[in-house]
């Protein structure tokens, strides 16, 4: 599922993109409306978590444009405005859900996997004997679930995205681990290794691409 975060506030926009990561989704950011509203009219985002309070273009103003043209991608607000009117105002103009700062990650994560429920259902992903719930991130090998970190799941999920093509050391850090810099270790080996134990008699699933990087497969010896 992917989301995107608009939010100006660059510590707090990079701990929710982490925080989105680490919790199976993949996230995008940007910092004002103008962006948010070319990223979000594209139609590739299964959510939105919009901030209020924009430097160009407010997050009231983006949300109504995007209702007006169309898309019904579900949106998450958040705000610093805490008043029963305001609240009301930002759903009456198309928002989904509200939230204010100060709020805590465990309810934001809650309520971002109820807006993605109820907009698209228990959507499910498969490769093979493989299957991923994304919403419920629950994980099954032939029928068997699989008990897998947060780090773990959100690196599985993007080889399923990109099942049967190879992806690169490079694009790995950068989607699942949120970073551009290599810092020159194992990080990547190490979760690969600890993927493939978990998969068991599976493990020939993920197929190490000399020189190139890693490609998840359904078919043994492909």
């Amino acid at each position: 599922m992917k989301v995107l975060v608009v939010e100006d506030d660059v510590k707090l926009s990079r701990f929710l993109v982490r925080v989105l990561v680490e919790e199976g989704f993949a996230a995008d950011a940007c910092a004002t409306g103008a962006h948010a509203l070319a990223q979000a009219s594209a139609g590739i985002y299964d959510l939105i978590v919009l901030d209020w309070m924009l430097p160009d273009i407010d997050g009231l103003s983006v949300c109504r444009r995007l209702r007006q043209e169309g898309l019904s991608t579900p949106i998450l607000m958040l705000t610093a405005r805490g008043e029963l009117r305001e609240r009301v105002l930002g759903l009456e103009t198309g928002a989904d859900d509200f939230m204010v700062k100060p709020f805590e990650v465990e309810e934001l994560v809650a309520r971002i996997r109820a807006l993605v429920r109820r907009a698209t259902g228990f959507a499910k992903l498969g490769v093979g004997v493989l299957e991923l719930d994304r919403v419920g991130r629950e994980v099954t090998l032939a029928g068997q679930a699989l008990d897998l970190t947060s780090r773990e799941y959100a690196l599985l999920l993007d080889f399923v995205h990109h099942a049967e093509k190879i992806v690169t050391r490079t694009e790995l850090l950068a989607r699942v681990w949120g970073t551009s810099f290599d810092p020159g270790s194992n990080l990547v080996e190490v979760h690969v290794s600890r993927l493939r134990d978990k998969l068991g008699d599976h493990a020939w699933m993920i197929e190490t691409v000399r020189g190139a990087g890693y490609k998840l497969t359904a078919t043994q010896g492909r």
